[in-house]
């Protein structure tokens, strides 16, 4: 298993959470991280500031709800499994940035904040009970019901089934 399943899965079994929705806002808030909707350019998702004690992950209040639920988990994910990049203002403070670069998922910690976000808010024993339960003619069908259930866009729904195996990849 991959380390950012692995952490997913402890987060999720720490606070006994075992049926979708997940709320990744709880979670930050249980883990004494401050979540903070704000303007930011389009092209920003989000972001994590580390300095000392303080923890706080903006989270751009203009894109929609299911982008700002897989934000705050994908810096959930950064903050669990980075040390971030340091950025020098008054003090030295760590950010990680998720941006239209970041999301297009080449930079090895992006990837594995991406992954850690997709396991924990579509955890792989959820998801594969919730198929079971579903009544669907097509896989569009399926996807759309799963992620209503799991608060997800269609797109990081289908890839989340894709990556688990449960649907394949029509090209």
């Amino acid at each position: 298993m991959a380390r950012a399943d692995a952490a997913a899965r402890e987060l999720l079994t720490r606070f006994g959470i075992e049926q979708p929705p997940v709320n990744p806002v709880l979670l930050a808030e249980k883990l004494d991280v401050l979540v903070v909707h704000q303007e930011m350019k389009d092209d920003v998702s989000g972001m994590l500031l580390r300095r000392d004690e303080q923890r706080v992950i903006g989270v751009n209040e203009n894109h929609a709800p299911t982008r700002q639920r897989f934000t705050v988990a994908h810096e959930l994910g950064h903050l669990l499994l980075h040390r971030g990049r340091p950025l020098i203002l008054d003090t030295q403070t760590r950010v990680n940035l998720r941006n239209t670069v970041s999301s297009m998922a080449t930079d090895r910690e992006e990837i594995e904040a991406n992954r850690f976000a997709a396991a924990l808010l579509a955890p792989e024993a959820m998801v594969r009970r919730e198929v079971r339960t579903v009544h669907f003619q097509a896989v569009d069908d399926l996807v759309e019901q799963l992620a209503t259930k799991f608060e997800m866009s269609q797109t990081a729904m289908y890839y989340r089934l894709l990556n688990l195996g449960i649907v394949s990849d029509p090209n």
